[in-house]
């Protein structure tokens, strides 16, 4: 029986680091879309304080991929690498095309009722996402201790190219929320179902690991 793992770190770079470790040291052979990978199932990882910025990131991360994922968040342009699907803007802010704003619905369910707990919305397109599922599937916000708090759930992350750029957008947009709430920034909270490093990257990985200390 598969065991639930919990990441619990201050910051989004050192919480990266320790999945990826996690991964790099039990990770099980498999493969995605045809490409092997080694991966971890049902992982939680909790960032306790996420900045929008990171200097383990900055030092390590690929500033290509940074920027493949930023776009993803901002650009509301089909995203080529993923059979034109949806971006992730026009899922959040242009749902389904129907000019519905997801997260300014967010504000304005937590203005209305700060101990609301259904202030979830959805990446997932389910009339058009046919051949690309979103990775990040779910975002649930909530107020607690005065601090906006994010839960996310993702079929799949990897880790190993893009789950820290994955995890610093995230980090935008709840930044941005509790500024629209006059609110401090609580934990953002990341459940993976397949927290995976494509072989590909391995080396890579490895480097980051036995460098990131020094």
């Amino acid at each position: 029986m598969n065991r639930a793992n919990t990441i619990d770190e201050t910051s989004i770079g050192d919480a990266w680091i320790a999945v990826a470790r996690l991964i790099m040291d039990s990770g099980v052979a498999s493969t995605y879309d045809g490409l092997a990978m080694r991966e971890v199932l049902m992982t939680t990882l909790v960032v306790g304080s996420p900045e929008t910025t990171d200097d383990i990131v900055e030092r390590f991360a690929d500033p290509e991929r940074l920027a493949w994922m930023r776009a993803n968040f901002v650009d509301f342009s089909e995203v080529h690498e993923l059979d034109d699907a949806d971006s992730y803007a026009t899922r959040l802010r242009n749902y389904a095309g129907t000019g519905r704003d997801q997260l300014r619905w967010v504000s304005e369910r937590l203005r209305d009722d700060p101990l609301s707990r259904s202030a979830t919305i959805t990446t997932f397109q389910p009339l058009s996402d046919t051949s690309y599922i979103p990775c990040v599937s779910l975002l649930d916000f909530y107020l607690y201790d005065d601090a906006l708090r994010l839960v996310v759930y993702a079929h799949s992350i990897d880790f190993g190219s893009k789950g820290y750029a994955n995890l610093l957008e995230l980090a935008v947009i709840q930044h941005k929320i509790a500024s629209e709430l006059d609110r401090s920034v609580g934990t953002l909270t990341m459940i993976v179902k397949s927290a995976h490093v494509y072989d590909s990257d391995v080396a890579y990985m490895t480097s980051v690991l036995a460098n990131v200390t020094n």
